[in-house]
């Protein structure tokens, strides 16, 4: 008995000298910054600062987490920079968007991909719309298209970037319909797109559904159609695509979630993904959420690495045929 004991002691000897070793059983030990790639107002930096606002709760980081809005180039120079620049320490996350960071490292000509980043969780799905100014003579997605194929090159259309799920359901319009869209991406995100479609500078937008819906409630759009496999709770009286007469799927669906940048301590990475979900499930956070037109799907860091090595089999196959 006495061997068995002072094997056990010396095991937990072992066990506290590799956790005291490893440097982070205190993690965190200050406040936290999460960089979003794209504006303040737009529905990634709304939704990541609701979501992020009981993290110095003591029963989740028991540490604030700050934002710091990086924008432009549809989120290349913000997730250039974490890839690159930022400190894998811990105390700088990002927020990603699915399918934007991944289609943009497909194309090229950036300094990241799945491989330059550890997923921590998800906390939302939102679904692409096209949206149309108040007074405008388009009411179904239908009149859209007529109009696209009757002038060719004409139906000009924002978005928040190149290769952001805005862009590709433009590019599965274009394919189903056999029409040419004019795509304009606009700088400053998905709300400088949105302003774009109620100055009447384009003659529609596609964007997020937490984007519409707000803008929507404000009175300044019309939401002819979702870009998702079913109608969204959030819009039920809106028809997919689909139902439309448009073939186009789910693919263009932002997910939103918390990375960070790769060589991230393991610890840090275990703690993170071992809280986070739960700070995301917060009664207080989902009913903002709920409020602000926000649709949530929570995952883990399992579920999201398999969501992200999915999405870029789809994307690479998509975006060839495109």
């Amino acid at each position: 008995m006495k061997r068995l004991l002072a094997g056990a002691a010396v095991a937990l000897m072992g066990l506290g000298t590799s956790v005291l070793a490893d440097g982070h059983a205190n993690y965190p030990e200050r406040p936290i910054m999460m960089m979003v790639s794209y504006g303040a107002g737009g529905a990634t930096d709304f939704q990541a600062r609701i979501v992020t606002m009981t993290a110095g709760n003591e029963d989740a980081l028991g540490m604030p987490v700050a934002i710091l809005n990086k924008p432009g180039a549809g989120g290349r120079v913000g997730w250039n920079w974490l890839a690159s620049q930022a400190e894998a320490d811990g105390y700088t996350l990002g927020a990603y968007n699915v399918p934007h960071f991944i289609a943009q490292s497909i194309k090229g000509g950036v300094q990241y991909s799945t491989e330059s980043f550890e997923p921590i969780a998800n906390w939302g799905a939102d679904p692409a719309v096209l949206v149309v100014g108040t007074d405008s003579e388009f009411n179904t997605l239908q009149d859209v298209v007529e109009f696209a194929k009757a002038n060719p090159g004409k139906l000009t259309t924002s978005g928040a970037g190149l290769f952001v799920g805005h862009h590709i359901a433009a590019l599965q319009m274009e394919k189903a319909g056999d029409m040419k869209i004019a795509y304009i991406p606009t700088k400053g995100g998905g709300a400088a797109a949105m302003k774009a479609v109620i100055a009447g500078d384009v003659l529609a937008g596609i964007n997020n559904l937490s984007d519409a819906f707000r803008a929507r409630e404000a009175g300044n759009v019309k939401i002819l159609a979702v870009a998702d496999l079913e109608r969204n709770e959030f819009l039920p009286d809106v028809p997919t695509m689909m139902e439309s007469g448009l073939e186009v799927d789910n693919a263009s669906v932002n997910f939103r979630g918390i990375m960070v940048p790769k060589g991230t301590p393991q610890g840090i990475i275990d703690k993170l993904a071992e809280t986070v979900p739960a700070m995301f499930e917060n009664g207080r956070v989902s009913g903002k959420m709920k409020a602000g037109g926000s649709p949530m799907r929570v995952m883990n860091r399992a579920e999201v690495l398999e969501m992200w090595a999915a999405r870029e089999v789809t994307l690479k196959e998509l975006l060839a045929g495109l």
